[in-house]
């Protein structure tokens, strides 16, 4: 029976964690005695971050109660009257995996005229394919951390901040990590995964180069963690239920308009290289998230930024679907 879980509230009450099949939600709490009768050890009010500390243990009790509970249609209650949270409140370590999509970083390379000199139109492209080309093969990926205060819910709003005139969208496959992870190897980094989500890594383009002082490079605490900085969820879906997560859709519409349109397939590192290098220089511990890169169509490559009133649909493919409004941060109008 394939379920997902999520983190909800009702009416200003304190959050709670859930099981999610399709729109139903049916609070863990509720279900907690019928949980321990079958052998399941988490407390009554555990979070989906608790479960994850032991997801080993704990996900085959959950695939099981899942089965006992079954297709209910009127069990729960309907995801629409609760309030989404992210779904793993919150994760200790955000990771972000940058210029990770073949597309996209051919298409920023043209956007940007960065080359060699005297190299354009369709020369320009060449270069830059075969470069991703050899990244892929021989480069190793990049990572910068995130803070995990930037992350906000689903569907809540997107805060633009005055800082910013560039605030952009980066739609991203969400990795849950449910072991803890240090030197893993490439051909065992999927057994780390508990699951899979989406986040959007929104982005101030204007601020990530510093200009005051070149050598110190990208300053991706500005232009990375504002608050609302990332949507995440709705929900976490369980890695045993996604078949590959190389072959997703991703999808983002911004006011009704497709601007990303693409497959996880294009990623130059998949989720098991990004693991592999993650863990060789830093300890992932249960619950933390990795944001694997965003593919073409981010607001650069059209000229296009966030602005007051803009709304957001995205979806990955089996994973569920987010809506962002853009609000403007009170007082900077």
């Amino acid at each position: 029976m394939k379920f997902s879980l999520g983190t909800f509230s009702r009416d200003g009450s304190d959050r709670f964690a859930a099981f999610c099949f399709d729109e139903r939600v049916i609070p863990l709490r509720e279900v907690h005695g019928q949980a321990v009768r079958g052998g399941a050890t988490w407390a009554e009010g555990a979070s989906v971050l608790d479960l994850l500390q032991s997801w080993d243990r704990h996900l085959p009790k959950l695939r099981a109660l899942a089965e006992e509970l079954g297709p209910q249609p009127d069990a729960g209650v309907a995801m629409s009257s609760l309030r989404v949270h992210p779904p793993v409140d919150l994760p200790r370590q955000v990771l972000c995996t940058g210029a990770n999509y073949r597309k996209h970083v051919v298409d920023l390379t043209l956007d940007m005229g960065v080359g060699p000199e005297g190299l354009q139109g369709e020369a320009l492209r060449k270069w830059a394919e075969d470069m991703m080309d050899e990244r892929a093969a021989k480069g190793e990926p990049y990572v910068f951390p995130k803070l995990p205060s930037a992350i906000t819910g689903a569907f809540d709003p997107v805060v633009l901040p005055a800082t910013t005139q560039k605030p952009d969208w980066e739609l991203e496959l969400a990795v849950i990590i449910g072991r803890p992870a240090r030197n893993v190897r490439r051909e065992e980094a999927l057994d780390y995964v508990a699951g899979y989500s989406i986040v959007n890594d929104v982005s101030a383009r204007d601020l990530i180069a510093r200009t005051d002082y070149k050598m110190l490079g990208t300053d991706w605490l500005r232009s990375k963690s504002p608050p609302s900085f990332m949507p995440f969820g709705p929900v976490l879906v369980p890695a045993c239920f996604v078949d590959d997560p190389q072959d997703l859709r991703i999808t983002l519409k911004l006011n009704g308009q497709t601007m990303q349109d693409e497959s996880s397939a294009d990623m130059l590192f998949d989720v098991a290289r990004q693991i592999e290098y993650i863990s060789s220089h830093v300890q992932l511990w249960p619950g933390d998230l990795i944001a694997t890169g965003s593919p073409a169509g981010n607001g650069t490559h059209y000229n296009r930024f966030l602005r007051d009133g803009d709304v957001m649909d995205a979806e990955i493919e089996g994973l569920g679907r987010q809506r962002n409004a853009c609000v403007t941060e009170p007082g900077t109008r």
